[in-house]
């Protein structure tokens, strides 16, 4: 078998050396080196060898698979080397030519509005702060003033992570809003308040042209002493204008989240018609961008604030809604396809 496996190395060895052009390599790989070449049906025929005889062929047989792999590759860069030279020489390759450009890598047109958006506020006095994307039931729903018996529960299509933690009946999940971080920044800082939260939330619903089960939301909150309606609105009529241009027009209408009172949804004038009516707007002439209102009192007190003393309020806009409206963008999930024949555009 040692004999058989010189010989082998022999002749694997000269017709390597006799090769000229690097297509006629994989001929001689797979006849030696390939499943059923000749060095791998050593290899298999090892198994009827005695003990010692099979550890001893065995390290032979390995050495020599290195070796033919090895001059192998230093053959195939010879080649590759050889063939450089000649089209030097021939003059085929014009190296004064300009190399080929790789495309430009482009921020996703959601985090371009997400930045956008979080600019706008940092210049207008808020702080950006992040939150969990698992969340407590407690941070989620019940300090919101959504009980478990709640019916605003069913306006969130929760998805369920645990059914307690350390024991205790508190149940995890994926946030469905960024409003538990209302709760978490009010117990951890006393007033005064002024931060937006962006991140990830989720929903357990059906993908369509308006519905994802994951996107992006920004909260906003501003607590202390004095605060009315009116602060809110002309904080939102600030950032609309400088997100959508200030010619645009704007309207507030009541609206009901569980915590806030009053509740209040904003809509701007609709960019693909004018206010006219058409199919983005579902002939209305408005679209809305968000929702907000005063920090409901039940939650001031929740988290030790008086709200004989405190006031606010608070805001939570879909980032996707941006671009989408923006650009008349009328699916998203396009955002989440990574076509990059879309996201270039952006």
């Amino acid at each position: 078998m040692k004999a058989r496996l010189k010989e082998l190395e022999a002749n694997a060895i000269s017709e390597l050396e006799s090769v000229t052009d690097i297509k006629s390599l994989d001929p001689w790989r797979v006849y030696y080196l390939g499943k059923n070449g000749s060095l791998t049906q050593i290899l298999r025929s090892l198994k009827n060898l005695s003990p010692d005889e099979r550890k001893s062929v065995g390290a032979q047989a390995n050495k020599l698979k290195l070796l033919l792999q090895s001059e192998l590759q230093r053959k195939k860069d010879f080649l590759k080397e050889n063939e450089l030279s000649r089209a030097f020489e021939k003059k085929d390759l014009d190296i004064s030519l300009p190399g080929r450009a790789f495309p430009a890598g482009r921020t996703h047109p959601i985090t371009q509005s997400l930045r956008e958006i979080c600019h706008i506020f940092s210049t207008m006095g808020f702080g950006v702060v992040e939150g969990p994307e698992v969340e407590l039931d407690y941070y989620n729903f019940e300090a919101l003033n959504i009980p478990p018996d709640h019916p605003a529960r069913d306006m969130f299509d929760t998805l369920w992570l645990d059914s307690s933690v350390d024991g205790d009946s508190n149940p995890m999940l994926l946030r469905t809003h960024t409003s538990p971080m209302q709760i978490r920044i009010m117990e951890n800082s006393p007033p005064p308040i002024r931060v937006i939260v962006p991140g990830k939330v989720y929903r357990y619903e059906a993908s369509d042209a308006t519905h994802e089960s994951m996107f992006t939301q920004v909260e906003g909150l501003a607590v202390g002493e004095g605060i009315t309606l009116a602060n809110l609105k002309g904080t939102l009529f600030e950032f609309a204008s400088r997100l959508f241009g200030a010619e645009r027009k704007m309207r507030f209408r009541c609206d009901y989240f569980p915590f806030v009172e009053p509740g209040v949804e904003m809509s701007i004038e609709c960019l693909a018609c004018g206010g006219n009516g058409c199919k983005l707007c579902s002939n209305s002439g408005w679209l809305e961008i968000l929702g907000a209102g005063m920090v409901h009192p039940d939650v001031l007190k929740r988290v030790g604030y008086d709200p004989q003393i405190y006031s606010g309020f608070a805001f939570g806009l879909g980032v996707e809604r941006i671009p989408m409206l923006k650009y008349g963008v009328e699916d998203i999930r396009l955002f989440y396809e990574n076509d990059t024949r879309f996201l270039k555009q952006f």
